[in-house]
Order: structure tokens, then sequence, then C-alpha cells
């Protein structure tokens, strides 16, 4: 054996293992941190708790939300929002981040009223092919206020929304429900 062979000293093999899995590690941590980013700011999955959106969204089912679009263009009728309950819902005692899933129906400034089985937007019935069945109440014309929405579930008679508690301010929206991947027999865009 050499002098040179001596001297040179092979790592503990604590350090050897950590040398061949630091790579690894370092992708974990960067994959976790996109998946945050992306949750947090830019899509996250919802689970469907109620039966409230029927026949559209049903019990059970899992939607991706979208969380970026509505900073580049307010949302509109017919849109699938979630959203934070409203004060008025927190103060029945539905907790702050208690998730809500309803249809955009008004937009501020435009007026809602229901009678005789039919959604008027406007004074004008509303086509609605997406309802489990007629409303089987009444609501005189109210006014949505400015950065605030009128929302109802499709699932009329069935479904705590505007008609029951007010307004939906836009702070509140979470995001648009843009697609179902849950269950796969189901898959597709809401």
């Amino acid at each position: 054996m050499t002098s040179k062979e001596n001297t040179v000293k092979e790592a503990p093999v604590w350090l050897r293992v950590w040398r061949n899995q630091r790579e690894n590690l370092q992708l974990i941590v960067i994959a976790l941190c996109l998946a945050l980013l992306i949750r947090t700011f830019v899509a996250e999955p919802r689970y469907i708790p109620s039966d409230s959106m029927l026949p559209t969204l049903e019990m059970g089912d899992r939607v991706v939300v979208d969380k970026i679009s509505y900073h580049f263009h307010p949302p509109t009728t017919g849109d699938i929002v979630v959203f934070d309950p409203p004060e008025r819902l927190q103060m029945l005692g539905y907790a702050k981040d208690q998730a809500f899933i309803k249809r955009i129906i008004g937009e501020p400034g435009q007026t809602v009223s229901i009678t005789k089985g039919k959604v008027y937007l406007n004074n004008k019935p509303l086509k609605e092919d997406y309802i489990a069945e007629p409303p089987a109440y009444k609501l005189a014309p109210e006014q949505v206020p400015e950065e605030e929405f009128f929302v109802m579930g499709d699932n009329r008679n069935d479904s705590n929304d505007s008609h029951v508690w007010g307004f939906l301010p836009k702070k509140n929206i979470i995001g648009h429900a843009r697609f179902r991947f849950w269950p796969l027999s189901r898959i597709g865009f809401v």
C-alpha cells in the first residue's frame, strides 16, 4: 500500500447515503412547495358535501376549483362558484371556512325574482335546463348590490342559498368550479 492510499479514507456510510439521497430530498421539497403554491393561488380540489347542486353535482363528487381566473374577469351568471359563507350564515352557526358551492344567478345591478316556478333576471325568465325541479317558492324582485351576487343551488327546493340568506359578497368567492375529477364515471367539465 502506498502512502497516498493510506491518507485517502472512505467517507462514513451515513455521509455517502446523504450525498446519494440529497437530490431526491431536494426534488421532494420543491414538489411540495409547488403543490402548496398551486393549491393556495391557482387551483384546489373540493368535495361536494350536499345535494344542493343536483343534478349538476352529486354529493361526493370532487371538483377542481380555479382560483385565478376571477383576477382577470368578474364572475358571471351561470358560473358555479365555491365561497366562504357570508356573515349572515356564520351568525347561523356555519364555520367561516365551511365552503359552499352554488350557481351565480344575478350579477351586480341586475334584478332577480321568482314567481310561478320560474326565476326571472331583469324581468326575463331564465332558461334553466340544469335544475332538479322548478322552485316551489316566491321571491319579490331584488336588485343585486354592487360587489355582490345572487346565488342558487341547482336543486332549487333543497338549497340553502341567496333566496334564504341574501346576497353573496364578491370577497367571499374562493373560485370557479371548473372540472369534476371524481367519480371517474362522471369526469368532465361542469
